[in-house]
């Protein structure tokens, strides 16, 4: 009985791929996604990269980052409310960009820096005493620290969802295509952006003198400590900057007119990244950001394909994409499309 909708929409479907207003919106909205999959899973694989160990809490701590973005940037109005004048940094009358995009950049970067705290103060609290120990048991250790933050975070939020104070509000782009007009809300050219800049910085940051002591570090710990590389120091950094993603990524995941806003579903979005570092690679920086660009796509393509099927397959089938492609690629590639092989004697 289901298999004359679907070929109907099959054949639907496909005379909307050749509208280019319908590709164009599907590619912003595949390129967003995949730009927070990026994000989320950069994030996993730099600590992962440094230290071995799959950090699960890091759902907790993106949630916690995007609850500081909130307390900064509407509770506390940091920096804005330590300035009498109201336009002391306007850069435009309006648009695009004007004193509040950048007052609210700036409560952001606050942000950020407070979850590299957390971050810092997490690992030396509870995975700094683990070194040497098997990693089994750090990770279980990760899985407590989710537990707790979650915890504490859900108390901190409420019932009730919080906005993070979107500077731009429903500003947006209107692109004309052929006889139609595509919409594009500006915070999300922005997410992207900023996806692929922290992508960079990262790629560049393992050519530094810190990132190559971290890459040896994740290869062998005992020669590192041997070559006089501050071990315990690099698994610090390691979950400050994995901290500071995580919270980038849960604070524009909870900005924008499309967003759900900071509520106590936060936490678990960051599963739909474990698939993506899967097939990426777990230690491959590229291949995180990669991979979320490359899953995202295939979801939103699945989610747009459906969109008149609901009755027939559901509504979050598109849910289970990242999962279905982790599974296919452990089957043919267990490494991932840029993942490091790893032979063992035995």
């Amino acid at each position: 009985m289901t298999l004359f909708p679907v070929l109907a929409q099959a054949a639907s479907f496909g005379e909307k791929l050749v509208d280019p207003a319908f590709a164009l919106n599907y590619l912003i909205n595949a390129l967003v996604l995949g730009a927070l999959y990026a994000l989320l899973a950069m994030g996993l694989v730099i600590v992962f990269k440094a230290t071995q160990v799959l950090n699960f809490a890091h759902g907790a701590i993106s949630a916690m980052g995007a609850w500081f973005t909130y307390l900064f940037a509407l509770k506390l109005n940091v920096p804005g409310r330590f300035f009498a004048d109201d336009h002391w940094l306007n850069v435009a009358a309006d648009g695009y960009w004007s004193g509040k995009v950048v007052s609210w950049l700036v409560s952001v970067a606050v942000a950020l820096l407070a979850a590299a705290l957390l971050g810092y103060v997490l690992e030396r609290l509870f995975v700094e005493p683990m070194v040497g120990e098997p990693i089994f048991a750090v990770a279980i250790i990760t899985l407590g620290i989710d537990v707790a933050l979650r915890t504490v975070f859900d108390d901190l939020v409420g019932p009730a969802s919080k906005q993070v104070g979107d500077p731009w509000g429903f500003g947006l782009w209107k692109i004309p295509v052929g006889d139609k007009t595509v919409f594009l809300p500006y915070t999300e050219p922005t997410i992207v952006v900023i996806a692929l800049v922290a992508a960079f910085l990262l790629w560049r940051f393992f050519r530094s003198r810190m990132g190559v002591a971290m890459r040896a570090t994740s290869f062998d710990q005992e020669a590192a400590m041997a070559m006089g590389i501050p071990v315990r120091r690099i698994f610090g950094v390691a979950w400050m900057i994995g901290a500071a993603l995580a919270a980038l990524a849960g604070s524009l995941y909870a900005t924008g007119p499309r967003a759900i806003g900071v509520g106590t579903a936060l936490p678990f979005v960051v599963f739909r990244a474990f698939p993506v570092i899967i097939i990426g690679g777990l230690d491959s920086i590229v291949g995180a950001a990669v991979a979320g660009f490359l899953v995202a796509g295939v979801q939103q393509f699945v989610a747009m394909y459906i969109s008149n099927l609901s009755s027939v397959m559901g509504s979050g089938f598109p849910e289970l994409v990242p999962y279905v492609l982790m599974m296919v690629m452990l089957l043919f590639k267990p490494y991932g499309l840029f993942g490091t092989p790893e032979v063992r004697r035995v």
